[in-house]
């Protein structure tokens, strides 16, 4: 697993990217951990830049990205 960073939002704990396999990993507030596979550093640093973190995962991760339970 990445190492995780803690972001400001209510739905999501912190997140991490993994740059050699191209995996975002997010912690939920909820306690669930999910890595997301095939996303671009661009779209990772755009999450980070994001006013709402868990609408940004909503919209442009979760539609777009294959995913696994961590």
């Amino acid at each position: 697993m990445p190492r995780m960073q803690p972001v400001e939002s209510s739905s999501i704990e912190a997140v991490g990217f993994e740059p050699t396999r191209n995996e975002l990993t997010v912690r939920f507030v909820g306690g669930g951990t999910y890595v997301y596979g095939m996303v671009p550093r661009s779209v990772f640093d755009d999450l980070l830049a994001a006013e709402s973190k868990g609408r940004f995962v909503n919209q442009r991760i979760k539609p777009r990205y294959p995913f696994r339970k961590a």
